[in-house]
């Protein structure tokens, strides 16, 4: 975990095996994160239940969420954001794999 630093900092000019996950804020009762994915899903019978409350906003790239129970996937483009109550299922069924995707995810309680 840094004090400093710029979100855009080190981004994979090729694809990443896996996505990365990088702290930038953890206290008791808040972490922030910056993840980024290059082409990256959920496998299809994976779902995220969590345990805390997220808000999320996609700052580049381009995404697709499921959530359990939808009809379709929610687009998320830079600038989008919303908040993911705790166990409410989803997943990611879509990230650009052209263009790294970089999320700011607030987990809180």
């Amino acid at each position: 975990m840094a004090d400093f630093g710029n979100i855009f900092s080190a981004l994979p000019s090729k694809g990443l095996a896996e996505e990365r996950v990088t702290s930038l804020l953890h206290t008791p009762h808040l972490r922030i994160e910056r993840i980024i994915s290059t082409g990256q899903a959920s496998p299809v019978d994976q779902w995220y239940d969590q345990e805390w409350d997220e808000w999320v906003i996609l700052l580049r790239g381009g995404a697709r969420l499921l959530f359990e129970g939808a009809a379709e996937a929610q687009s998320l483009r830079p600038g989008d954001f919303l908040n993911i109550p705790a166990h409410r299922r989803h997943r990611v069924v879509w990230t650009d794999p052209e263009q790294a995707t970089v999320w700011l995810a607030v987990h809180y309680r």
